[in-house]
């Protein structure tokens, strides 16, 4: 989606991005076909902002009465909603964060954007070197950098809350509107079955002509098979795979799954070359507000967003991203279940989880009682050490946070912005006190998901296509993340309630599927293929900015390459944010311009 934005006040004399559109008498602006859906009357304005399923009448709904509390999850889509009052403005934001809002005080107000970097130029700040660091250095922990982006002074809006921006440029106030509290209810596989399906059917009434990835896992196969039923005519699905390799598992249940359409999917099968391989071509990426998922495999992504764009006419593409995140149960679970006195399961789940994962119960029987005593403001307090110590603390697998060493390569001014990082966060109350532990862990876990994957979406509108990804509409979430405690799937069990779900929809032989195929052996092909472009440029903007050895980093590079076993986190975020900063450095900031009300500059 291309960004939409305004200001808290309606002064006149307010710019706009250069190619912007105003929309009606207010401040708000947009570039290209955003979807802005407008109710107002007599001193009020509301503004229903991307993609929503609420019907004409409910909008209108919206300014003849209060913002209903759950509007941001009532309905499918990926939206906010905002309000423009005398006084400013209140923007209901998107709990999920598949639709981030930022704003930056500019001039006596405030601009906000669903881009980051608009905002950066127009208020001419630079990037955030401590976000770059706790991109790097704690990829896992993704609250460190809570509200902050990669551009200094830009701020992300809390998601699922209620934000008053006053017009005169005071700070802002933010009001908790979303807790996924247990709720009783239909059952969890009615519960995700009608929310998909809605999400799904939402995208095919706006663009019947769309596709689907088909992957062969059970996500992406799930959606294409939901929306190859909900639009008029069959679907194109897309299965990419190795070129001159037609026998890999993956490609054999999209296969299974297509042949069992009855024809309302084409089957299209995209090969992909050396070329394609990830860590290829980290120069050339199109320009994003933050380092993309699929910024080492953009190559990949990119080659299938141009064909389908070029040979198939897509101009809307659904993925099963975010599905993952959304179904998962963290090992957290355990500590649930002992917490509410339910030891048998606790036992039961950790001897599932201990023989999925090859290793023995009782430790992780021990860590999970530990966690079970441990606050989430305890465990944030002790991030600090956990973040700057050079060994792996050895807590078991259930725990708040997934930390891991600090690399040697790491200078030391990058450990020093993480600590305080770490510092912040400690001291921040947390907005959504109260919840299970799983569950707070996977609404931190979804918002980075949901969040980052607008840069992918990024990168697919800069191929002309609009990426979608209904597993992270607020109205799945919320549908999966109320499920009571008692009623959670097994944590050794593979997406029961997805097959559950959709049992009389997906083939029978993928509906038994409990692994997905791994791409481990691609990345270190791939970084052996382009190691001599990663010793020449990898890591030179981030050591520009003084905040990693480039030797260091080098020889660490050489030594994943030569197939030395190690984690790669650390290093394929710092590649991915090196990538990033080349890229914002190489491309011309966004222009903003006076404006004429309702024409474009």
């Amino acid at each position: 989606m291309l960004p939409v934005g305004g200001f808290s006040t309606n002064r006149s004399g307010l710019p706009r991005p250069l190619g912007a559109e105003s929309i009606s008498t207010s401040s708000l602006w947009r570039l290209s076909s955003t979807p802005v859906r407008t109710a107002q009357r007599a001193g009020r304005q509301v503004h229903v902002i991307g993609l929503c399923g609420a019907t004409a009448e409910e909008v209108q709904a919206l300014v003849d009465r209060p913002v209903p509390t759950r509007a941001t999850w009532q309905w499918p889509g990926t939206y906010a909603v905002l309000e423009e009052l005398e006084q400013g403005l209140v923007l209901h934001t998107d709990p999920a964060a598949a639709l981030p809002l930022y704003v930056v005080a500019w001039r006596g107000t405030w601009a906000w954007s669903t881009s980051a970097r608009y905002l950066a130029a127009l208020a001419g700040t630079q990037v955030d070197t401590q976000r770059l660091a706790c991109a790097f250095l704690a990829p896992s922990v993704p609250v460190l950098a809570s509200g902050r982006t990669y551009f200094s002074g830009v701020e992300q809006l809390p998601p699922g809350g209620r934000v008053e921006l006053p017009a005169a440029g005071d700070r802002y106030t933010c009001s908790t509107m979303w807790c996924p509290d247990p709720r009783n209810g239909p059952p969890p596989h009615l519960r995700l079955r009608n929310a998909l399906a809605a999400s799904v059917r939402l995208r095919t009434d706006i663009d019947p002509t769309l596709s689907s990835d088909l992957s062969g896992g059970l996500d992406s196969t799930t959606v294409a098979v939901l929306a190859s039923r909900a639009a008029p005519d069959p679907i194109d699905a897309v299965t990419i795979h190795p070129g001159g390799v037609l026998d890999g598992s993956d490609l054999h249940y999209a296969r299974l799954t297509a042949a069992a359409s009855h024809g309302r999917i084409r089957h299209r099968l995209l090969p992909l070359g050396d070329e394609h391989r990830p860590y290829t071509g980290l120069t050339g990426i199109p320009v994003t507000d933050e380092p993309a998922p699929s910024t080492l495999t953009q190559t990949r992504l990119l080659a299938q967003l141009r064909w389908m764009h070029r040979e198939l006419g897509t101009r809307t593409h659904l993925t099963g991203d975010g599905g993952d995140s959304v179904l998962f149960q963290p090992p957290a679970k355990i500590a649930d279940l002992l917490r509410h006195r339910r030891y048998t399961r606790a036992a039961r789940e950790a001897l599932g989880w201990a023989r999925l994962r090859r290793t023995a119960v009782a430790p992780l029987l021990r860590s999970a009682a530990m966690m079970k005593t441990t606050t989430r403001e305890r465990a944030s307090a002790a991030l600090t050490t956990e973040l700057t110590s050079k060994v792996k603390q050895n807590r078991g697998d259930v725990r708040w946070f997934a930390t891991l060493p600090a690399p040697a390569w790491a200078d030391p001014s990058a450990v020093h912005l993480l600590t305080e990082a770490a510092e912040d966060h400690a001291a921040a109350p947390d907005p959504l006190p109260g919840l299970d532990a799983s569950v707070r862990i996977l609404v931190d876990e979804i918002r980075e998901v949901a969040r980052t994957a607008a840069a992918d979406a990024e990168l697919a509108d800069a191929c002309g296509i609009e990426l979608h990804n209904p597993f992270l509409d607020a109205s799945v979430v919320d549908a999966v993340l109320r499920t009571p405690l008692d009623l959670r799937p097994p944590l050794h069990a593979y997406k029961p309630v997805l097959t559950r779900a959709f049992a009389g929809l997906l083939p029978a032989e993928l509906a038994a599927r409990t692994t997905k195929g791994a791409f481990e052996a691609d990345h270190y092909s791939g970084l052996r293929a382009a190691l001599p472009e990663l010793l020449a440029t990898g890591g030179m903007n981030l050591a520009a900015l003084g905040l990693i050895d480039i030797a260091r980093f080098r020889d660490q590079i050489r030594t994943a390459a030569a197939g030395v076993p190690m984690p790669l986190a650390h290093i394929e975020q710092a590649l991915a944010a090196d990538a990033w900063l080349h890229t914002v450095t190489c491309t011309p900031e966004p222009v903003w311009v006076d404006s004429i009300p309702g024409k474009a500059e």
